[in-house]
């Protein structure tokens, strides 16, 4: 049950890309989640999957685990959930909070393509929280930085859209 969990429904263990097929699986569930629930459901999932996975990442690492194994991508998951709660939270637009629609597709994918590049290039404080903190926190903490900060990013890239008429 812990793989399933860390793995998000065995994603992680795609060949190719883990990481990237972790962040795609979990777009998906959180247009799921979106069509049927408010935002801040997004938000409080986010939370409760991040502190079940740190926990569960310290016990897998406890067991013997790698850290910071290729296929787990709960940590992907975190990151994208955060980033999406925050782009759609800050762009107050209509159907922000429902899925994935003609007024916010470009949100999406910007938050989507961007939370993979700093998850992936880890600048400044994302790759120090990479290389020092240990165990299921630092296994965690980059994506939950790279996420805030994706998530930021996305608004501010959605508002140029919107401003240029592309959105």
């Amino acid at each position: 049950m812990r793989t399933f969990f860390l793995t998000f429904f065995y994603t992680g263990r795609t060949p190719f890309a883990p990481g990237t097929a972790g962040t795609l699986a979990a777009t998906i569930v959180a247009i799921a989640i979106l069509e049927f629930f408010p935002l801040e459901t997004l938000f409080l999932a986010t939370v409760l999957v991040a502190t079940l996975g740190v926990r569960a990442i310290n016990a897998y690492e406890a067991d013997g685990g790698l850290h910071d194994d290729k296929s787990i991508v709960i940590d992907e998951v975190v990151g994208i959930w955060l980033t999406l709660s925050i782009a759609l939270g800050a762009t107050k637009i209509q159907g922000a909070e429902s899925n994935l629609n003609e007024k916010t597709w470009i949100l999406w994918l910007a938050s989507v393509l961007l939370f993979r590049l700093f998850d992936i290039w880890k600048p400044s404080i994302i790759g120090r929280i990479d290389k020092k903190v240990k165990g299921g926190l630092g296994v965690m903490g980059d994506d939950i930085v790279a996420g805030a900060i994706a998530g930021i990013a996305a608004s501010m890239c959605y508002g140029v859209a919107q401003s240029l008429g592309f959105a």
